[in-house]
């Protein structure tokens, strides 16, 4: 496969060492490469630059956590300070409460905070509180909705038409080899957005569901706005069956001051949280009602739920985390949000002015670009197409060469440093696109 020219010289040495080490040349499956990945140097405000000199501006923000972008001066400031006072100790740090105290000030329904590592960790523990608060084993989740690295979270992450089932009754399919089939049959699989299914399953389902684990929009299912008669129904049909909604807001906090569930109008029992919470750190939190979060109670001797981790509450990533989350102010993500929608609206005129059979889904500081004419309700008809998949790596490499990281089938994200100059860019580059590949676009639709 022919290499593009944005991939320089160092970066196909990098690649060459790397795959010397790691099994597939990469450190995580995230990785990519076209077929080389571009090595990185550092990262200054909203742009990028490789090992080899090139600048892009960076709409991946490291899977959307650097909302203040790189290298965030009060940030740096702040860790820098911290460092020069210790890196981790075994013992609490008043950091880890002002973080705890910010985020339960902040978002609705968190009375009480339990840090992790990660989102993944934020996810497993909350699946598990909702395991010993209510005394069920099985949850209910999402087709295609990305939870994190836990084997129940990872059930049909990656569904396929050949093997998701009737479009009424989801299967759980497995998401590696090896999967056991107990973790299969442990979860309820629901359709993003389909207001009669998610009530009759989990009305059917109820006795043995300990939660329905919900991203409000997610990011791998296409980004797609909730229906309010969905998230109604959810509310719904938990509440009367005794079931937990736990809001996996490990991405999408950042749709707004109090988060994501707040935007949608969903009340949650828990909430998972990372990403923009660590200020570019390895960070992950459960919050959540008062009763719920008992279950981590250790005062009175061994707790319904134990949780600990070596790393869990660092005052690195609390410091950070705490930094980054005082400079997300009310007109911080007003200004994200009118960034967004300038990048949403020009992608939209500039879809139309080319009559091209492309969307695009996202809110806030949020954006994903589907190659289809109608914008999905679902993961199902988010799926594309081979063809169609062809075209949006095309997309990924015709922004690249143009110096822009535009994640290939995944959420784009806006950070602070950005300018309205920027936001224009992005669009530019994209009328570009459109420009460039009629003849592809034009195929792609006749065949669908």
């Amino acid at each position: 496969m022919a290499v593009s020219a944005r991939v320089g010289q160092r970066s196909r040495a990098s690649f060459a060492r790397a795959r010397l080490v790691f099994p597939d040349g990469t450190s995580r499956v995230t990785i990519e490469r076209d077929p080389i990945p571009i090595y990185i140097e550092r990262g200054v405000g909203s742009h990028l630059f490789d090992v080899d000199g090139r600048r892009f501006l960076d709409l991946n923000c490291n899977f959307t956590t650097l909302i203040h972008g790189h290298a965030f001066a009060p940030v740096v400031e702040a860790l820098t300070h911290q460092l020069q006072r210790g890196s981790c100790f075994a013992n609490p740090t008043e950091s880890e409460i002002e973080l705890a105290e910010l985020l339960g000030a902040r978002i609705p329904r968190i009375d009480r905070v339990r840090f992790v590592n990660t989102g993944t960790e934020a996810v497993l523990f909350a699946i598990k509180a909702a395991r010993a608060f209510t005394g069920r084993s099985k949850i209910a989740k999402l087709e295609g909705a990305y939870h994190g690295a836990y084997d129940w979270g990872e059930v049909s992450l990656a569904a396929a038409p050949d093997n998701w089932g009737g479009p009424t009754a989801p299967k759980s399919t497995a998401f590696y080899s090896g999967m056991p089939t107990s973790v299969l049959d442990e979860v309820v699989v629901l359709r993003f957005n389909d207001v009669e299914g998610v009530r009759r399953l989990l009305s059917l389902h109820a006795h043995n569901l300990a939660a329905v684990v919900l991203d409000p929009m997610p990011s791998r299912g296409g980004l797609i706005a909730p229906k309010p008669e969905f998230i109604a129904a959810v509310q719904e049909a938990a509440g009367d069956n005794g079931i937990l909604v736990i809001a996996d807001e490990v991405l999408n906090l950042r749709q707004s001051f109090r988060g994501a569930s707040a935007r949608y109008g969903l009340v949650p029992d828990l909430v998972t949280m990372g990403k923009i919470i660590g200020g570019g750190l390895p960070i992950g939190a459960i919050g959540g009602r008062e009763d719920v979060m008992k279950v981590f109670d250790a005062s009175a001797g061994r707790p319904l739920l134990p949780q600990g981790g070596t790393f869990s509450a660092n005052p690195l990533s609390m410091t950070a985390g705490l930094t980054a989350m005082r400079h997300l102010d009310h007109p911080t993500f007003a200004r994200l949000e009118m960034l967004g929608n300038i990048v949403r609206d020009g992608i939209r005129r500039a879809i139309s002015n080319q009559g091209a059979s492309l969307c695009v889904t996202g809110a806030a500081s949020l954006f994903r670009i589907h190659p289809m004419a109608q914008v999905p309700n679902d993961y199902r008809e988010a799926y594309p197409a081979p063809r169609a998949a062809i075209l949006m790596k095309q997309l990924t490499r015709f922004f690249a060469d143009n110096g822009i990281i535009l994640p290939h089938g995944a959420t784009a994200s806006i950070s602070t440093p950005m300018t309205l100059v920027d936001a224009e860019f992005i669009v530019d580059v994209f009328a570009g696109f459109l420009d460039s590949h009629q003849d592809m676009l034009d195929a792609i639709e006749e065949r669908t």
